[in-house]
């Protein structure tokens, strides 16, 4: 029998990657063993019109190939596709990417989901709970599996509360009332912001200009935690501040009890807990306060990961999570019935009802 594989890529601000994986039921032992996986380090473009299919697909199909060719050949029983950016600018990825991936890979199942979806299924898997993701943002996620609740990821200039990008923020700003002589500096993240940016005096035109600016920010957050641990106040305040935002943002979507029974569990999960005890002590204190009984835990998998497990879910027909238009939307490939339960070709359901919570007050 011709072997039958699942496909899961994660597309960010750092590339995209793919993974392959045999076909199983991913509720049986968790997520499936990769067989192979590939990355490419150029992000997917995103334009005027949202973000770019051409350019995914032009990444995407060769590599997908490859994956095939090296496991033996063989057809994909289904693909599930993570992009940052996909509530808000996947649609043409909706539009497009159904009949292409079908024309050039034979896929007949196909998710497509926010990263923030990939990064729940990855860390919990298909169990209700709460996930926040944060890196250079944050965004907390939660479900009963009935409907998604969604916390921030408003940008950088809207929210992000708690994220890289606001603690980097945050302890430059710190270094400047210290520069300028006003309350609330220290002198300890003025010294850290000059080695790592030059002059204070100097800072606006090395990060106004840039288009970057969400990551330079957040490339000061670690100088932030830094002058935490040696003991500077400041820095322990902002990141205490940061620490009650995020734990505010997972309260806002964990499900109450009764919908589906109330979870156990908040999966921590992103590049911005590599900061350590000087964010994650202070968090943990406050998710005991906010949410008492939920027990913070390290994620599963990686967004990847989580990709590959929605892809298996959709070919076993073993998926849980909630569909939505366009957190976790399942397309119906052209010719082919919809197998979205309460969904029409747009990807409609009746989970359009999705909680969006704004956590920066």
């Amino acid at each position: 029998m011709t072997a039958r594989w699942v496909l899961g890529v994660d597309s960010g601000g750092s590339g995209l990657r793919a993974s392959l994986a045999a076909a199983g039921d991913p509720e049986r032992g968790g997520t499936p063993d990769r067989v192979g996986t590939l990355s490419s380090r150029e992000p997917v473009r995103t334009g005027a019109g949202g973000i770019e299919s051409r350019h995914l697909l032009a990444q995407l199909v060769p590599m997908a190939r490859a994956l095939l060719d090296s496991a033996g050949g063989g057809s994909l029983a289904a693909a599930a596709i993570g992009a940052a950016g996909m509530a808000t600018l996947g649609g043409r990825l909706r539009a497009e990417l159904p009949a292409a991936l079908a024309e050039a890979l034979g896929v007949r199942r196909l998710a497509l989901a926010a990263d923030a979806v990939t990064a729940y299924a990855g860390a919990l898997g298909q169990r209700p709970g709460v996930v926040v993701a944060a890196g250079t943002g944050m965004i907390a996620m939660g479900t009963d599996l009935s409907g998604w609740r969604r916390a921030d990821g408003w940008g950088h200039l809207l929210g992000d509360c708690g994220g890289g990008s606001w603690i980097g923020r945050a302890g430059l700003e710190a270094a400047l009332r210290a520069h300028d002589g006003r309350a609330g500096g220290s002198a300890a993240l003025l010294e850290a912001a000059e080695a790592v940016f030059g002059p204070a005096g100097e800072l606006p035109g090395r990060v106004y200009p840039r288009t970057d600016r969400p990551a330079v920010l957040a490339s000061f957050a670690p100088e932030v935690a830094r002058c935490a641990a040696a003991g500077d106040p400041v820095a322990a305040e902002v990141l205490a501040l940061a620490a009650r935002h995020i734990a505010e943002a997972a309260q806002a979507v964990c499900p109450p009890a009764g919908e589906g029974g109330r979870p156990g569990e908040v999966a921590l999960t992103g590049g911005l807990f590599k900061l350590g005890d000087p964010l994650t002590v202070p968090l943990r204190a406050e998710l005991s306060r906010r949410l008492p009984g939920v027990r913070p835990l390290s994620p599963d998998g990686d967004p990847l990961a989580g990709a590959v497990l929605l892809a298996s879910a959709l070919a076993t027909g073993t998926l849980r999570l909630p569909r939505h238009p366009t957190l976790l939307h399942i397309p119906s490939p052209p010719g082919l019935m919809s197998q979205q339960s309460g969904a029409d070709e747009t990807g409609g359901t009746q989970m359009d009802d999705i909680h969006r919570i704004n956590t920066d007050r």
